[in-house]
Parts: C-alpha cells; structure tokens; sequence
C-alpha cells in the first residue's frame, strides 16, 4: 500500500472481485480499504489462497495497464532493503504519476510481458561485494566486431568500435555486450572525449545483441547530448528519455512506451534509473560522482547504486564512466567486481592539453604574486596568446553571482545580516549588499567588530569576473555561462567564456586555454569529498581543451604538490581514486565502511537507537548538530554487516511509526554528506 509509514511495508492480502478478475493483473494499481479509509496501492501477485481468514475486497482498479514490471518489483524492494526505506518509497520513484490522456494515446494493443532475467543471483545490497569475474567476462566465443541486429526482426547493425579503439579493452567490451554477457566496466574517459559518442557506440552493440539498456545521466543537457548521439547512431524513435523536466505527460507517455516493449534503450536523468526494460543488458551511468545522482527524496538512493544492484540482480552488464572516478567506483575495481577501460600512457599524454599550476616553485619565483593573486600572470598571458591565436578560452569559476560574500575593509570580519547572521552579498557593482538566506538589504551596514562601514569582496563570483575580464581583454566577447542561462555550445573563435562548474558550453574545435580559478573554494571546503569534487569539476572543463600539440593549455591557480593537483596534471584520476580510498579506509569512511544517517530532534534521535537491534560491531558516532536546531548521529558498520544495519534501523523506525511517535526520524544510508 502507499503509505509512508515503516511499520506497514509489507504486502497485505485481498480478495478480488470477480468483476475486476480480469483488470487485476499483477502490476496494476489498485485502490484499497484500509483502517476505514480508501488509499492507493499496488498489486503484486495472485494467488489461490491466503492463510488469513477473513479478507476485504478490492475496491478499484485505477488502470487495466501493469506499469508495474516484476523486475522492477524486485528492484525496488532490494533498494528498499539497501537504504533502510520502505518499498512504497521507492515505488514512487520507479513509477510516474499516472496520466491519463498519455496512458490512452500509448498503443497498449500488444500487453506487457515480462520475462524472466536471464540468470542473476541474489545480491547482498552491495554490489561491490559480489563475486562476478574480475575480467567482467562470462566463457564464450569471441565474436567478429560487427554482429547481426537481433533486437528488430529483419534488422541489421554495424557496431563500430573505433571510437574505443584508445582503449586497449575497449572493443573487448564491445564484443562482450554484443554476445549478452555481463561485462562490467569502470571507464575513465581521455580528454576531448566524445563520451556521448563512446555510450551510443555501448548501446548500439547491446541491441545488436538482441537486448536493451538504460543510461543516466546528471542534467539535462548531458541528457540532450546522448539524445542526439543516439538518434545518430540507432536513428529516430528506437529510444525514449526519462526526465522530471520533461513534464509529467511526456514523462508517462516515454515510461508507458518502455513498458510496453516499444524500444529497447531508455535513457534520462535519475528517474530513468528503475525504467522498465524488456530483456535489459546494459545498464550505464555517467559522471557518477556528480551530486545530482543523489535522489533527494526517501529514501535516498544514489542511481550509481541502484544501477549497480540491477545489475546484480538481473546478472547484465554495466558501464561506469567519467572523465574523473570516484572512490565507490575504485572500489569495484579493487573488488574484482569491474574492470577498468583505461587508454594506454602514450595516448594519454597525447590528447591532454598542457597543464600548468601556479603555485609550484617555477611559477613563484617567476611571479612572487602568484601566491595570492587570484589572476596571476601565468594565467593572463595563456589567456592572452589564445586569444591572440582566435581560439576560445574558458575560464571556471566555482561561485555564481557578483559578489557572493562580502567582509569589512577594515578589519576583514565576514559580513553577516543583523536580522538573520547570513551572509551579506552584493548583487551588482553598484547594488546594496543583502542577506543571501532572508533576502533583508542591509544599506546602513556597520561592522559590529570595528564599526566600518566600507566592505570589500571575499568571494568573487562569475559575474564580477566577466566584468573584470571584459575589461582587461576589451574587443573581446565574453559570455558566461551559469544558473541563470546554461550554453551548450560556443562558436569556435576568439572570445572569454565565464563559467561555473557542470555549465561548461562546448566550443567547437575545443578551447584554446582553460582556466581553473580560486582552487581554494573547493578544496578547503569541510566535506569528505573536497578533493574528489575538485579534481571532479577540474578534468570536466579541462576535457574541453584542444591537445597539447594543437595549442590547448589548462591553467589551474592552486599549488602544484596538492595531490588533487597532481592527479589533474597527469590526467590520472585513478591513481587519485586509489589513495582517496586507501585513506578513507584507515580513517573508515564510506564506500570502505557503510555509514548510516539518523537526523532528528534528540530524543527522537535516542528513541530510535535505543530501540534498533544493530550488529554487535556497529559504532554509534556522535552527536553533531545538524540544521534547524536537530542532531544528527551516525552508525558505521563493516559492508559484510549492511543489510544487518539497514534491516535494524528500518525496524526500529517501524516501531516508532506503530506507536505513532511525534518527531520524524530521517534515516540515509550512505549520504554524500556526513558532516
């Protein structure tokens, strides 16, 4: 039933009417008497018999149409279990609001069938300690590099691997998703990747192999991209996608359209990550590290994740790809679980732009300002000689707005509202500075330290900076890219574009010159990932550089010894990878440990804990505060020990919900931020 309420997940029998003994087909939604009220739910099963006694009646069924796939089903209970959450949670992330002008223009002549996956074994909810090969390869013929279309009666397919040809298990991998095996890959992309191009290549040897597959991506214009590589390389109408954005009737007409079996690829932002698809192969995931993936609903799936357990439990293949990688995805490799596509040193070093830092000893005795300066002369000359060459130059700021934070001149204390102590900003170069949380203008400021009221800029946004660039480079277009209004692309001539992280425009032909600002605002940042997010946001807008023979140079304003630092400069985010993990496993950090969340009022927090049964090596860390006024503790056990963890707290939860205790209890299991 969909209720948010622990205490109830758990499937409840009814008796179906025999007026609605056709309709009511496992999958369908139903409405349901329950404590006297009428409330939605889902049907999984017939059966013969029930071992209660006495049994209510269906009232309705909502829809003759089983949205609801059996492999979904499965799914979204094994994430429920992995994520301490319940299955009607989950369910309504896997499934769109019904609608019903799209549901009648869907032809649904031919019903859903729903077969079995082929082999798959039971996962733990941790996929990275499953057992699968460490080659990511099942026994079998090698076959040739282009195969027969299966997916479409009388069709053909042409796989072409060129494209993965710099990477040396690249076409292997190609082959292996042609014969249906279930390879599993961690891929770190070169720069100047086409990776939209590398995952329709990943698609289309798939449904050569008679099978479909789903791809994630984070936004919508990475969605916009795959969308266009696919219809290239499949051709119009062989894929839909699955977007929150896209409105709830396209949304339901795209799900309906999977569900019944009229493509075989779906692809879509996080929602597209329980898309029901037929004889399912593939399942993919790009830029996994990017926060976006994160579900910010209950309860709290990752899509890295989710994909991961499906491919688990389906036993098909899966790609995890980046231009960076993250811990979690090292850690599959580490496991065995994947094998990592990677391109050979001498390729590397071929494709990667030059790569400078400005704090390293050269540079500082050079330009002892480089120090401190936020635009030191290594970075301005590189700008100025691109431009001069009439190719682009990109410049990535990691703070929009004009000047997002503000301090005293004189005395240098931050600027805070006198209503509410939040940051005071200043919106133009002549705007009144206000609060960035209430939104207050505070036009009469006056320190409380010194009592000044001159402020100068602590943090300098993407707007400041183009106005400051446009005048040290006058002539020169300058466009900026941000919240406000993302670029997809830009032309390919001489001009500044002002950028925050993940609104990076492509520019034709690539970027002449990348510059990599204030460094210091993502590495000094309090939070686990810092420099994983860093080096993340860094190799994303280096990416978009020419090569180093072709002119391309990336300026990044930090010290060159910060091993985020050296890992961008090399292009060797693994080794980064590698010893983020390495670290995190001394320290017993998720993804070595898993790690769950419980945020609340205290005594709500306490009640909770006093009443889980969690495994005798569960350390129980805290408290911390946590926002608006709540406290957040947190429970760290050993990844053999999860689905104990998450099955205790998830009781515990029930049991509160069954006595109808007062304060919520938030439970994440894994979140991305745990401080």
């Amino acid at each position: 039933m969909d209720v948010p309420l622990p205490h109830l997940d758990r499937p409840f029998d009814y008796l179906v009417p025999e007026a609605l003994d056709a309709d009511a087909r496992p999958g369908v939604r139903v409405k349901v008497r329950f404590a006297g009220q009428l409330v939605d739910g889902w049907l999984l099963e017939r059966a013969e018999s029930s071992e209660h006694p006495k049994l209510a009646y269906l009232e309705k069924v909502v829809s003759p149409v089983p949205v609801l796939s059996p492999e979904v089903a499965r799914l979204a209970r094994a994430v429920a279990d992995r994520y301490a959450g319940s299955l009607a949670d989950v369910l309504r992330l896997a499934v769109p609001p019904r609608h019903a002008r799209a549901e009648k223009a869907v032809t649904t002549d031919t019903p859903p069938t729903d077969e079995p996956a082929p082999g798959g074994t039971e996962p733990d909810g941790s996929p990275a300690d499953g057992t699968a090969p460490a080659d990511g390869t099942a026994p079998g013929g090698v076959p040739s590099e282009a195969a027969d279309a299966g997916a479409r009666p009388g069709g053909r397919a042409e796989v072409d691997p060129r494209g993965w040809r710099d990477y040396p298990a690249g076409p292997a991998l190609l082959r292996a998703l042609t014969d249906g095996r279930p390879a599993r890959a961690v891929w770190s992309a070169l720069p100047g990747e086409d990776w939209a191009d590398r995952y329709a290549d990943a698609v289309a040897a798939t449904v050569a192999g008679g099978r479909g597959a789903v791809v994630v991506v984070a936004d919508a214009r990475d969605l916009d991209r795959l969308d266009a590589a696919l219809t290239a390389v499949l051709g119009a109408g062989r894929h839909v996608r699955l977007a929150a954005a896209d409105g709830p009737a396209r949304r339901y007409r795209a799900f309906l359209t999977a569900r019944t079996g009229g493509v075989d690829v779906v692809i879509g932002t996080r929602a597209a990550m329980f898309a029901p698809v037929r004889r399912l192969g593939l399942v993919a995931i790009w830029d996994d590290g990017d926060d976006l993936h994160a579900e910010p609903r209950a309860p709290y799936p990752h899509a890295r994740d989710v994909l991961l357990t499906r491919a688990q439990l389906g036993d098909i293949a899966a790609v995890v790809g980046g231009y960076a990688r993250t811990a979690e995805a090292q850690l599959l490799v580490e496991t065995g679980w994947a094998r990592e596509v990677v391109a050979d040193r001498a390729v590397v070093r071929a494709r990667t732009p030059a790569m400078a830092p400005t704090g390293d000893d050269p540079q500082l005795a050079r330009d002892p300002g480089a120090a401190s300066a936020r635009l030191p002369s290594l970075a301005w000359t590189t700008a100025r000689d691109a431009l001069r060459a009439d190719l682009p130059v990109l410049v990535q700021v990691p703070r929009r707005g004009y000047v997002p934070s503000v301090a005293c001149a004189d005395c240098r204390a931050p600027a805070r509202c006198p209503h509410c102590a939040g940051p005071l900003a200043l919106p133009s170069a002549q705007g009144t500075p206000a609060c960035r949380w209430c939104g207050r203008v505070a036009a009469a400021y006056a320190c409380p330290e010194c009592g000044g009221r001159r402020l100068r800029a602590s943090v300098t946004g993407a707007r400041r900076t183009a106005e400051e660039l446009g005048r040290a480079f006058p002539g020169v277009p300058v466009r900026t890219s941000g919240r406000e209004e993302v670029l997809a692309t830009v032309p390919g001539g001489a001009g500044l574009v002002i950028a925050t992280p993940g609104a990076e425009p492509v520019a034709e032909g690539g970027y002449g010159a990348v510059l990599l600002l204030d460094s210091w605002a993502l590495l000094t940042r309090a939070d686990l990932r810092a420099g994983e997010e860093a080096l993340r946001r860094w190799m994303a807008a280096a990416a978009l550089a020419r090569p180093g023979t072709a002119g391309g140079r990336v300026v990044v304003v930090a010290d060159g010894a910060l091993a985020p630092v050296q890992a961008l400069l090399r292009w060797d985010s693994a080794w980064f990878a590698a010893r983020e993990l390495a670290e995190r496993r001394e320290l017993g950090f998720p993804p070595a440990v898993r790690m769950a969340s419980v945020t609340g009022a205290a005594e709500a927090v306490a009640d909770l804990l006093a009443g889980a049964r969690l495994p005798g090596d569960a350390e129980v860390l805290g408290p911390v505060p946590a926002d608006e006024g709540r406290e957040r503790m947190l429970v760290r056990v050993p990844r053999s020990r999860a689905a104990a963890m998450a099955e205790a707290l998830h009781a515990a939860a029930g049991q509160r919900s069954a006595r109808k205790a007062a304060d919520p209890v938030r439970l994440q299991v894994d979140p991305l931020t745990l401080f």
